[in-house]
């Protein structure tokens, strides 16, 4: 690498990292009035929207089952009246606002891989308070910001940190026990 191609990659570096994401806070109230604590054990939902035309990924979210069910959404556009956000972290995940969600993204040009895997209250609440901490994330770095998440919690070492939402939701597919389920809607406009 040529001393220019060095300076020039630093200033850049500088220059993204001095721009932060747009930052949502919800109020408290709304926060705690929202809050969801699912019945089921702690898991991870990678949540992968997929061009039905070419296979590429379009963007990725993940859902953290912990003390309390939240959707981290880095750089999402999805907003709902029942799903609060703070800094791209979505508060109150019950399966209809999730369905919501799915059905949102799923249209007749894309459709939505869900990936979830079982984990430990430890590895959920580690997930947890990553996300919350993340701060909001910059356009097309979603799958930057969960990859890099993912790979600060045990178990899921063998991730590699990327920006390709497809190449993320291969990976995850390797993990063991991973349960995969797809969402389809072609009723576009109603979204």
């Amino acid at each position: 690498m040529t001393f220019f191609r060095a300076i020039l990659l630093v200033i850049m570096a500088t220059t993204i990292s001095a721009c932060g994401g747009q930052s949502v806070w919800a109020p408290d109230e709304a926060v705690q009035k929202a809050r969801y604590d699912s019945p089921e054990p702690a898991y991870l939902m990678l949540k992968t929207m997929i061009s039905n035309r070419t296979g590429s990924g379009g963007h990725a979210a993940l859902t953290i089952n912990a003390s309390q069910t939240v959707m981290y959404d880095p750089a999402g556009r999805w907003t709902h009246p029942l799903g609060p956000e703070r800094n791209d972290v979505v508060f109150g995940m019950f399966p209809k606002l999730e369905s919501n969600y799915d059905l949102w993204h799923a249209r007749d040009t894309h459709h939505v891989v869900n990936q979830k895997i079982y984990v430990s209250d430890a590895v959920a609440e580690k997930a947890l308070r990553l996300a919350l901490a993340a701060g909001p994330s910059l356009d097309a770095q979603c799958t930057l910001n969960i990859s890099g998440l993912l790979l600060q919690l045990e178990g899921f070492s063998s991730l590699k940190r990327t920006y390709f939402p497809a190449k993320l939701m291969k990976e995850f597919a390797k993990l063991p026990s991973v349960q995969t389920t797809k969402v389809y809607d072609t009723d576009t406009g109603n979204n």
